[in-house]
């Protein structure tokens, strides 16, 4: 009884995500469509993905914790490379400071409404075509020259099958930051995996959602000689903080699970 009624909850939850991820995009959806074919304004894309993510969490009630590190500048240009388990990754981005916009995969496209906005606004790609790779690259390079920031999933999608364990990088974004000479932030989301895993289920959990913005890290003077140094080094920052909280929360489950009226 107890697993049919959570299921139940999880998944009266999830209806609940679908519907606040719709209505905070029609109530955003106005302000979209007028930056979308102004180019100059497309520099208030970021605030409003910033605006739809607290939008979107606080319709469905979720707690939000938000870490950055304090070098960050928050009006200054990056390209983040956060972990990707989980949909819930995306909206989580959402809080990404500064004029940012994400590189993330055609099938974006298809969604209703926000497919169009996701086209028109960000940059998409087709893995499978060697052509889309090189065209997405090229308008990546533009972007940072028209002083955009970039959010670029470096696993290249959700790859693993054992999360909080990354699959690993592509060279794409390491190669960008390394001729671009644009510092690299990496990003640790540490729960999303949990709250909405990577299945056909799609059951949504309520909890915390936690996005931790580490130190930058510079590629000033790097050459591609240096891009598996570097695309290790992000790796390990990111892997480590889901490794560190992933235990945390395995001792916290042990507690509680040993703890008896003896001990209290």
């Amino acid at each position: 009884i107890f697993e049919a009624m959570r299921f139940i909850t999880s998944r009266l939850y999830s209806i609940l995500a679908v519907l606040a991820f719709t209505i905070s995009y029609l109530i955003l959806l106005i302000p979209f469509l007028i930056i979308i074919p102004n180019p100059n304004w497309h520099k208030y894309t970021g605030p409003l993905n910033r605006i739809w993510a607290k939008l979107f969490f606080g319709l469905i009630l979720m707690r939000v914790k938000v870490s950055y590190h304090p070098s960050i500048d928050k009006n200054g240009q990056y390209l983040f490379c956060p972990n990707h388990f989980s949909y819930l990754d995306i909206p989580s981005m959402g809080y990404t400071p500064g004029n940012f916009i994400f590189v993330g995969k055609n099938a974006m496209e298809k969604v209703p409404l926000f497919g169009y906005m996701y086209k028109k606004l960000h940059i998409t790609v087709n893995r499978a075509s060697l052509k889309s790779k090189h065209s997405t690259y090229v308008r990546s390079k533009e972007a940072i020259d028209n002083g955009k920031s970039l959010v670029m999933y470096p696993e290249g999608g959700v790859t693993t099958d054992n999360p909080p364990q990354m699959g690993g990088f592509k060279n794409g974004p390491f190669k960008l930051a390394i001729e671009k000479q644009i510092p690299i932030i990496p990003v640790t989301i540490p729960n999303n995996w949990i709250l909405l895993p990577d299945d056909d289920r799609f059951l949504l959990k309520w909890g915390t959602m936690h996005v931790v913005y580490h130190e930058p890290i510079s590629t000033e003077g790097l050459n591609l000689n240096d891009l598996e140094s570097l695309k290790d080094k992000v790796y390990s920052v990111i892997q480590s903080e889901l490794d560190r909280q992933n235990e945390n929360r395995q001792d916290n489950v042990s507690k509680h699970s040993t703890l008896s009226p003896a001990g209290i």
